[in-house]
């Protein structure tokens, strides 16, 4: 399996959605393999991405969507 990274620099901006911003969660339990995260990623381009987790257990990777490919983040 071959991991893809975002090509740096970018840019990681607050942009929490409203149920967030009202202190609910996406899960009851907090674990999932698509959650949306607080924060977008801003690109080189100007371009913004949601940031997604996949959380199982004590870790987490954050990753993006860009041209229907997953891109992690370092």
């Amino acid at each position: 399996m071959v991991i893809d990274y975002l090509p740096e620099p970018y840019e990681i901006i607050d942009a929490p959605l409203w149920w967030q911003r009202a202190g609910l969660s996406q899960t009851a339990s907090g674990y999932g393999a698509k959650l949306n995260s607080g924060r977008v990623v801003k690109l080189r381009d100007g371009r913004t991405r949601r940031i997604y987790i996949t959380q199982f257990s004590n870790i987490g990777s954050a990753w993006i969507i860009l041209d229907k490919k997953r891109l992690y983040l370092r």
